[in-house]
């Protein structure tokens, strides 16, 4: 006893040591000074206003961009003085997006459709964080590589939808041209290099990162991506975590799209067509002030013809249907699953038109329709379930028989074979017959794995209360859901095991699973343990009839006999 507690005291001693050592404090940021916040946003007449930034929150100046330059408002010409840089506001039904002449770039996205879930946020949604353009360009000549952030642009308001904008710089006079899709989150983005020498290429710049709106700021942080999909392959994730400060990594083209995501929103540059697909994506990690990794830099390559340019961006929500109808495979910018990708993102495309056509066909909220679906999911399942609990009666009664066999013929493989052949078909089942009776609990496994990756990033379900639920993209705050999934699953394993021959392992499995079960969904959104326990709730009078079944059959080990006996014994 003695040398258990020394033992014990020893251990914890080393993770209090430990601790601090593997997973450190992190530093807080220094807060930037009034110089190095950098210009704020201007307004729509183009005055400047002053802006604080939030807490950790980095400046212009303190995260270079893409392309490795810091944006500023100056003219990056030594001797000049710097420009108050000119911002247009254009507004549309579904958003607001801002312009500015420093950089001719896309300063700020304003969704007016979605409201702001942060207590002392904006009320809508805003994707450009302060001092931080969601889209900058570069040239690249064979040469060398020309920021266009410090260069200031001459503004010319084209109409209501469309602004334009022309500097010369040293690689030639620069044309970059904005039109805004009316009712939509698209602009359509032209341009032009003149006098620009043989080989050179535009960069655009993807945003380093999205503002979060999210009632779960670190959740939200935690969805902080860059995807992107070459012509001929699947779309690809890569986590801002997944690229360590100073590391690059090169996707060549061509590229359809390439995006820069949060939980809920995202901001593409998209090609207009398939035959005029972009040239290589660098991805570069940035310096990081904490654990959570808040900016990733992406430079993509758009080829220019005979000077010119021509492509998409969207900066808005990550609707389903929106983004299938803008074509190019937009709807994958979400690649779900990891290397089972080529299984679980069919099904979650299933699993989301299913709970849309849900959704407006009964008029119903998504916490209704996730109720439906558990319900709908099941009913449609009961006939194989039905058949699977036969089989597994079936399986009970001969398996004394199968047991038998196995002693008798334990050194002739062959004959031990051919014997459980036999008595397979004496009683109408298959070698497979077992496999079969696990098909039914399989089934619905994929549509469960779908449903966890659909419920990172559906934002229709984003801000949906019900019943007790503020959110049912988020966690239950009172773990409701989660202790009722785990008692649900118990009941329903203590009634499967009603009128079964006595098991150690599966009485234990009963008690262990249920628990290990409620604490993992424990964190997970309670849209996702809403559905689980409508389903485990749905099953258990189900449960219950094939109990009262199996003990009707009153299944008793039988010891044959050899020869004609044992068939006579078997089919009794």
């Amino acid at each position: 006893m003695t040398r258990r507690i020394i033992l014990a005291a020893l251990l914890i001693g080393l993770v209090l040591w430990l601790t601090p050592i593997l997973f450190p404090t992190p530093k807080t940021p220094p807060r930037p000074s009034g110089a190095a916040t950098g210009a704020a946003p201007a307004t729509a007449t183009g005055a400047a206003s002053a802006a604080t930034p939030t807490a950790g929150a980095s400046t212009a100046a303190a995260q270079p961009n893409a392309l490795g330059q810091a944006p500023t408002a100056a003219t990056g010409v030594p001797g000049i003085a710097p420009v108050t840089p000119e911002t247009t506001t254009i507004s549309g039904p579904r958003a607001e997006m801002r312009f500015s002449s420093q950089g001719a770039a896309l300063v700020g996205a304003v969704m007016k459709d979605f409201r702001s879930l942060q207590r002392n946020g904006p009320p809508h949604v805003e994707l450009a964080r302060p001092g931080e353009p969601l889209l900058s360009f570069a040239i690249a000549t064979p040469t060398d590589t020309i920021p266009l952030a410090g260069t200031s642009f001459t503004t010319n308001k084209l109409a209501d939808n469309a602004v334009a904008y022309q500097a010369a710089t040293p690689a030639g006079q620069v044309d970059v041209r904005y039109a805004i899709v009316p009712d939509s989150y698209v602009v359509r983005v032209t341009g032009a290099l003149h006098g620009a020498p043989a080989g050179t290429t535009l960069l655009v710049a993807l945003p380093q990162g999205l503002r979060s709106s999210e009632a779960d700021t670190t959740d939200d942080m935690r969805h902080l991506a860059i995807a992107y999909k070459r012509k001929t392959e699947d779309a690809k994730g890569v986590a801002f975590t997944k690229v360590d400060p100073g590391k690059q990594e090169l996707i060549q083209g061509p590229i359809t799209w390439a995006v820069t995501k949060n939980k809920y929103f995202l901001v593409a540059v998209a090609a207009r067509d398939t035959a005029h697909a972009f040239g290589p994506l660098t991805i570069t990690g940035l310096p990081r002030a904490s654990k959570t990794v808040t900016h990733m830099a992406g430079a993509l390559q758009v080829p220019l013809a005979d000077g010119a340019f021509a492509f998409d961006v969207y900066a808005g929500p990550q609707e389903w249907r929106r983004l299938r109808a803008l074509g190019r495979d937009l709807d994958t910018a979400n690649p779900y699953g990891g290397f089972l990708q080529g299984v679980v993102q069919p099904f979650a495309t299933l699993v989301m038109r299913a709970l849309l056509w849900l959704h407006e066909t009964f008029n119903m909220s998504y916490g209704w329709v996730l109720v439906l679906f558990g319900v709908m999911i099941r009913l449609l399942t009961w006939p194989l379930n039905q058949s699977a609990m036969r089989t597994s009666l079936k399986m009970q009664r001969i398996q004394p028989e199968l047991q038998e066999l196995q002693k008798r013929h334990r050194g002739d493989p062959q004959r031990l074979n051919a014997e459980m052949m036999r008595l397979y078909k004496e009683h109408d089942m298959s070698p497979f017959s077992s496999l079969a009776g696990c098909m039914p609990m399989l089934i619905p496994m994929p549509i469960l794995f779908a449903l966890f990756f659909v419920f990172q990033n559906t934002i229709e379900f984003r801000g949906v209360p019900f019943l007790w639920l503020p959110d049912i993209s988020l966690r239950d705050p009172y773990y409701i859901l989660p202790i009722l999934m785990g008692i649900s699953m118990f009941l329903l394993s203590w009634i499967g095991m009603r009128g079964v021959p006595p098991n150690p392992q599966a009485k234990m499995m009963a008690y262990v699973m249920p628990i290990v079960m409620t604490v993992i969904f424990f964190r997970f959104p309670s849209g996702l343990n809403l559905y689980y326990t409508v389903q485990n709730l749905v099953t258990i009078p189900q449960q219950w009839m094939l109990s009262k079944e199996r003990a009707k059959a009153n299944v008793r080990p039988v010891v044959s006999t050899p020869g004609p006996a044992r068939a006579r014994g078997s089919r009794a």
